[in-house]
């Protein structure tokens, strides 16, 4: 090949322009050849799929770590409620006529209640190692600052600084009434009847009424054994055990 002015071109230039395109192809990036690892951009993505995986697997776990616990909490709500509601319907089924005396001496009826307490004498107060006292005892059920509480005291009959002794039966009440059945068939608020004098009459049975914040209104009613015998609960009174009633005899 020739140039404007007639010369022909020698083998250098040639070889430079080769040179050149050699040198051009060898910046550009070859995959094959690149080092083994990851770039900054994949390592970024990995993170960010990482951080929202992690985040939702954490939602997840603290969702089910939480309700495990709100089930916890209100299945010990409800063996509280149960064991409650065991006590006072057992106090209610051992009620006994025995009146006893006040802090002033004055006399109290065997069973007194209102439409939101009550306080009565239970037979079966365990005494496992045949201590000498009585084998009843003085309960009393109210409501106290949303709370049912039982108490009891030590004693039938108190002195003046006698007290009972409050334990907190662990439900959560929003209303507690009572009504009490007597031998007219007729419910009613308070008991004794207004119109009797017999201190020792129980009802025939007591109706009870619970309204709880996590199980609404639960309510129950309980026979009462009105017939107890008066030598029954004086002898369970003295810690002995009452001579039996004999069967009346067949007339076959």
């Amino acid at each position: 090949m020739s140039s404007r002015f007639g010369i022909r071109d020698s083998g250098f230039a040639g070889a430079m322009r080769a040179g050149s395109l050699r040198s051009a192809k060898s910046r550009i990036p070859n995959p094959e050849s690149r080092p083994p690892g990851f770039t900054l951009i994949e390592l970024l993505v990995a993170l960010t799929v990482f951080s929202i995986m992690s985040a939702l697997a954490y939602g997840g776990l603290n969702s089910i770590a939480h309700t495990r616990a709100e089930l916890a909490r209100q299945e010990d709500a409800f063996r509280d409620l149960m064991r409650a509601v065991d006590v006072l319907d057992r106090d209610l089924r051992e009620a006994v006529a025995r009146p006893v005396r006040g802090n002033f001496g004055q006399q109290l009826p065997a069973f007194a209640g209102a439409a939101d307490h009550l306080e009565l004498t239970r037979l079966g107060f365990a005494n496992p190692q045949a201590e000498p006292r009585s084998n009843l005892e003085r309960v009393l059920y109210e409501l106290d600052a949303g709370s049912l509480k039982r108490g009891r005291f030590a004693v039938l009959d108190r002195a003046p600084t006698t007290a009972p002794t409050v334990v907190d039966l662990k439900v959560k009440t929003e209303d507690f009434r009572l009504r009490y059945l007597d031998s007219a068939n007729r419910w009613l608020d308070a008991w004794p009847p207004p119109q009797t004098t017999d201190i020792t009459l129980l009802p025939r049975a007591v109706q009870w009424r619970l309204r709880t914040p996590n199980d609404g209104e639960i309510e129950g009613t309980v026979e009462l054994v009105s017939a107890w015998p008066a030598a029954a609960a004086d002898a369970a009174a003295a810690g002995v055990q009452p001579v039996p009633i004999p069967p009346v005899p067949s007339t076959r």
